[in-house]
């Protein structure tokens, strides 16, 4: 019989029969040929999966990603997820009680899944055809021509069937997003708002230094007032008038012609005045601050 070239597992191909001249011993031996490249190449050698056994969880993990030679898996969502996909089917199998070799077919399996996938964009339908198809080649043997040929019982084909479900089957669409979808990169910063520091000329005084007191920053730091600035130049004024008949009658006794009780009652007016004087400059100042403390208050309020 004459073969015709058909879609394989894994890339390869298989005999289509048609109606031909050929030996029973020729067609069972191009047969066993065929069945022999089912899910070949092996994804990990024996000496691998062996490697793999001695190891837990975290130590399969590792062993698989030294394997794949995954090396950006703390910042490559791709690499972690595949990691994850071939690490979780291992273990599974491990549970099973796999043998060598249906350790070998299994992994082989699951790679040969996401390679239809991301290679072939194979969909899901056409997966679960192809798995189908595979499964009856390597799946129980009432199935096959040649129980020599069987890797996994009827339990073991339905339980592989079944983890397939829920690990790749039904998350066909986020697997296909992963390999179809670009995706740009993320930098990742941090934003920070800075308040600069508003002009003396406006409503608020300046930023307190940290540490220093308001009675420190009223007296040295903060700008005079304007009310302030014209008591000082008043205060001059009347400094510079009082200096004049001064001068000229620094010639003669100032205190001629007084007697001590007069001499006592002129300080004690001059004192009252002065400290009258002082009351009041005193008054205006806090009578200052204080509205401008309430002018703060405000602002606070409405904010």
């Amino acid at each position: 019989m004459a073969t015709s070239v058909g879609t394989v597992p894994g890339g390869m191909t298989t005999p289509a029969m048609t109606p031909g001249a050929s030996s029973p011993e020729s067609e069972r031996d191009a047969e066993f040929q065929e069945h022999e490249k089912i899910l070949s190449p092996e994804f990990l050698s024996v000496a691998q999966i062996i490697e793999m056994l001695r190891e837990d969880a975290e130590g399969v993990q590792k062993k698989l990603a030294t394997f794949l030679n995954f090396k950006k898996l703390q910042t490559c969502l791709k690499e972690a997820i595949l990691l994850d996909y071939y690490t979780s089917g291992f273990l599974w199998a491990r549970e099973m009680d796999f043998s060598i070799v249906q350790y070998s077919k299994f992994m082989t399996l699951l790679d040969m899944l996401l390679h239809n996938l991301r290679t072939l964009h194979m969909s899901l339908e056409d997966s679960l055809k192809w798995i189908g198809e595979v499964m009856a080649e390597i799946g129980p043997p009432h199935l096959q021509k040649n129980e020599k040929w069987n890797v996994f019982d009827i339990k073991q084909a339905k339980a592989i069937i079944d983890y397939l479900k829920i690990s790749l089957f039904q998350h066909y669409k986020l697997y296909e997003f992963l390999f179809y979808s670009t995706r740009e990169e993320i930098v990742i910063g941090t934003e920070q708002t800075i308040e600069v520091v508003k002009p003396s000329g406006c409503l608020f005084p300046n930023p307190l230094e940290e540490g220093i007191s308001f009675d420190i920053y009223s007296t040295f730091i903060e700008p005079p007032t304007t009310l302030d600035t014209e008591m000082k130049g008043s205060d001059h004024e009347q400094g510079s008038e009082e200096s004049q008949p001064e001068a000229s009658t620094s010639d003669t006794d100032p205190l001629a012609g007084f007697t001590i009780e007069d001499v006592k009652s002129v300080l004690g007016q001059v004192t009252d005045d002065i400290l009258i004087g002082i009351q009041n400059e005193i008054n205006e100042r806090l009578q200052i601050q204080e509205e401008a403390f309430n002018a703060r208050i405000e602002k606070l309020k409405k904010a």
